[in-house]
């Protein structure tokens, strides 16, 4: 990118930030920007023609059905007005969903195309992390894994009167603002883990957007650069690598897009033990030009967005990403209390706005696609969503400006969220989950003998800052083979796993995974370790970094909860660092 990322204020007493400080940077003049992305009307107004099956498709449907009066007549009518019944509710509720900050779209079934109009998207991945979905749950339920980015592009009028940096307009993005929001397979309870900006993470190889440029592996580069290095699927690619955590989509907003969503929901609550004045001091230029009295305020416009910049008067990388963190809890209450899934007026405006403020991976690219996010996220509470900053360090090779994961604290968030146990101590008093299956379920077919089935044993102990375990492929090849799995064999390549995993042949279906599970209970591995592959051709066994010695599997003991000291930054007020105290006067 031909610049250095921002220096962090963990020391307080750094130099000069860069011009482009992205979410850190002083406005520039923003005072006169105006709400860009605010709401327009839509094409056609309130009187757009409504979507198939309207109007119209009623009156055919009264037509049909007048005069039937056998049971056969009766029946068909029931399935009409049902039909029509379905159309009316999606016409006139909810299709929405808030992704906190990042994400909040829906609509009325009126304004389908209009909307999906409004979307832009591009690929889910910009690379191959070489991590498969989750296994599902007893009742075929998986987490669902999110990551929201915050971009600090400079591309339109809006951005740069809201962000500064008139010259920065044709540089490639970074990738300010991230988080991975983690939804339980039961969606009883979600996690928001955030990763500072300047923190130094093993980058993958990834490709450009357009698929012309490959941007080689790096190690040395912070986390923010990966939107640069092939926008923002290689910043999930990265993702995916260092947590070996699938993610499913991503959402992405740029300046104008937080002051467009902090407008239309009205203000977002935040608070400061004392006023504020984020501001240029004689030691540290800059400053979002954050300003706020003492208590809780209701921010919108650009002072939401500058309440998300504000580094300086937090002191520090991760108390910044603990601030943001309350902004998202503040703008998910003030949606459930607006009643924002349910009140079509409140709707129609956050849909409008929120269409055009996100960007969004192809997975969510239509009002429908959002409107099924938005049933699974809706009914999760507030007070079991988790707010998680990664511990981190100073980076050895630029310890003034950069950062590296504690890899022993990143690595107990990680296993936590790949296997999908709560990061609030409420999970131990939450219900248990249901084990019973689906009434209309299939029976499971049988195994195979064990003799007949190839099995290939790959190493993958590498990682967690340690080295593969010689031989360790060999070693379970062996332990398989002393239990009947006569056909085990060991690959030549090896193939770095955070978790162990027995995967199949997708297109082997349930049997393939009948026969999988009976290898993992063969090596006492639990049933969540087993997952579809389209691209293997027979049962793989990778051999992961959490299962470095012994034959016999030990599932490792996780508690709800059981997260590193200090992580867990959920605050009710933002501590404010003496030099940018303000006594609400001056």
């Amino acid at each position: 990118m031909g610049q250095k990322s921002v220096r962090r204020e963990g020391t307080r007493q750094s130099s000069v930030p860069h011009a482009r400080d992205g979410w850190d940077d002083e406005p520039h003049g923003a005072a006169e920007a105006t709400g860009a992305g605010g709401e327009q009307e839509p094409a056609g107004g309130p009187e757009a023609p409504a979507a198939p099956g309207g109007r119209a498709a009623r009156r055919r449907g009264t037509a049909d059905t007048e005069g039937a009066g056998t049971a056969g007549g009766r029946a068909a009518a029931r399935k009409q007005a049902k039909k029509a019944g379905k159309r009316k509710v999606l016409r006139w509720s909810a299709i929405g969903v808030a992704v906190l900050v990042l994400g909040t779209a829906g609509a009325g079934w009126a304004y389908y195309e209009h909307l999906n109009g409004n979307i832009r998207s591009g690929g889910r991945a910009g690379g191959d992390s070489g991590v498969k979905k989750a296994a599902p749950n007893a009742l075929g339920d998986t987490p669902l894994n999110i990551l929201l980015i915050g971009s600090d592009s400079r591309s339109s009028d809006a951005n740069v009167a809201l962000g500064g940096g008139k010259d920065l307009r044709d540089d490639k993005p970074r990738a300010d603002v991230q988080m991975l929001l983690h939804v339980s397979a039961d969606r009883q309870n979600a996690s928001l883990i955030s990763i500072p900006r300047d923190t130094v993470v093993p980058i993958p190889e990834c490709k450009s957007e357009d698929g012309k440029e490959t941007f080689p592996a790096t190690t040395t580069q912070p986390i923010n650069s990966t939107l640069a290095r092939g926008g923002p699927g290689c910043t999930l690619t990265t993702w995916e690598k260092l947590t070996g955590v699938y993610v499913d989509h991503w959402m992405m907003v740029d300046f104008a897009g937080v002051v467009a969503m902090a407008d239309e929901v009205g203000g977002v609550p935040v608070c400061v033990t004392t006023g504020v004045h984020d501001r240029s001091t004689a030691q540290v230029k800059g400053g979002s030009g954050l300003k706020l009295k003492e208590g809780t305020t209701e921010v919108k416009g650009e002072q939401a967005l500058q309440w998300l910049r504000t580094r300086h008067a937090f002191g520090s990388d991760q108390n910044r990403a603990k601030a943001q963190h309350m902004y998202l809890n503040g703008m998910l209450k003030k949606l459930q209390q607006q009643n924002a899934w349910t009140d079509t007026g409140r709707l129609m405006g956050l849909a409008e706005t929120g269409t055009k403020a996100l960007q969004v991976s192809d997975g969510l690219d239509t009002v429908a696609k959002l409107f099924d996010l938005g049933m699974q996220l809706k009914n999760v509470k507030v007070d079991r969503l988790s707010t998680i900053t990664i511990p981190t360090d100073p980076y050895a090779q630029n310890p003034e400006a950069w950062l590296q994961p504690r890899p022993a604290d990143a690595e107990k968030i990680w296993d936590l969220l790949r296997n999908d146990v709560a990061m609030d101590k409420n999970g131990d008093k939450a219900p248990a989950k249901p084990t019973a299956k689906p009434a209309d379920a299939k029976p499971k077919p049988t195994a195979a003998a064990p003799a007949s089935l190839a099995v290939t044993v790959v190493n993958g102990t590498e990682g967690n800052d340690l080295p593969a375990v010689e031989g360790r492929a060999g070693d379970i090849k062996d332990a398989l083979t002393g239990k009947g799995f006569t056909q085990a064999d060991t690959s030549k390549e090896a193939k770095p796993s955070k978790g162990t995993v027995v995967a199949y042949p997708k297109a082997a279906g349930d049997q393939g995974r009948a026969d999988a599970e009976s290898v993992a209970k063969a090596l006492g591995l639990p049933s969540s370790t087993v997952r579809a592959d389209g691209t293997i051709g027979n049962i793989t066994l990778v051999v992961g970094a959490d299962w470095r010695e012994g034959s016999a599997y030990k599932v490792p003991e996780r508690k709800a909860g059981d997260v590193p000291d200090g992580a867990n930054d959920k605050a009710k007020c933002m501590d404010v660092y003496s030099v940018y105290r303000w006594d609400g006067v001056s």
